[in-house]
């Protein structure tokens, strides 16, 4: 398939959480190499883990049991807004054809008091798609992609602990 055609793509794997989580953080849908991958963030340019890390003073997860142990202990979930939809590559804003996710589960099934966006894609997908069924405003965070690369890991990882902290 060309990288240049649309795909339609299916979410392959499963939101990571349990009954203690406080906040869901959503991304938009799994890049090609998440997809590959079959885990969140699997791009290794994608400053994901290292803000997670930084946030909660543990060693940056390699596996991808240590990334999920990494959040469970400290109440975090992730998933994303699309469950599928036709998209080129890897690019959110090529996205269309969209079926949201079921975010509903994990806020009955949790703890979840916040949720937030990781970039702009996921919060407009979010509120479009998502919002009203939940009932659950969501707070839009910078983008942790390598595309958006006006944020450096530092800046990222002050900002996401400001609003995330207060919830863990």
């Amino acid at each position: 398939m060309c990288k240049n055609s649309f795909q339609q793509v299916y979410h392959e794997f499963e939101p990571i959480y349990n009954e203690k989580s406080k906040v869901l953080i959503l991304g938009t849908f799994p890049s090609v190499k998440s997809r590959e991958g079959q885990f969140y963030y699997h791009h290794p340019q994608n400053r994901f883990w290292k803000v997670m890390a930084a946030l909660t003073k543990e060693r940056l997860p390699q596996t991808i049991s240590d990334k999920k142990e990494l959040l469970l202990n400290h109440h975090i979930a992730i998933w994303d807004v699309v469950q599928s939809c036709q998209i080129k590559g890897s690019s959110d804003s090529s996205i269309r054809n969209v079926v949201p996710a079921d975010i509903d589960r994990i806020l009955r099934d949790s703890e979840v008091e916040k949720i937030f966006t990781n970039g702009t894609t996921a919060y407009r997908l979010y509120k479009k798609y998502c919002q009203k069924a939940t009932g659950v405003e969501a707070v839009c965070l910078p983008s942790t992609s390598p595309a958006n690369a006006v944020w450096r890991l530092e800046q990222l990882t002050e900002e996401w602990g400001r609003e995330i902290f207060p919830f863990l």
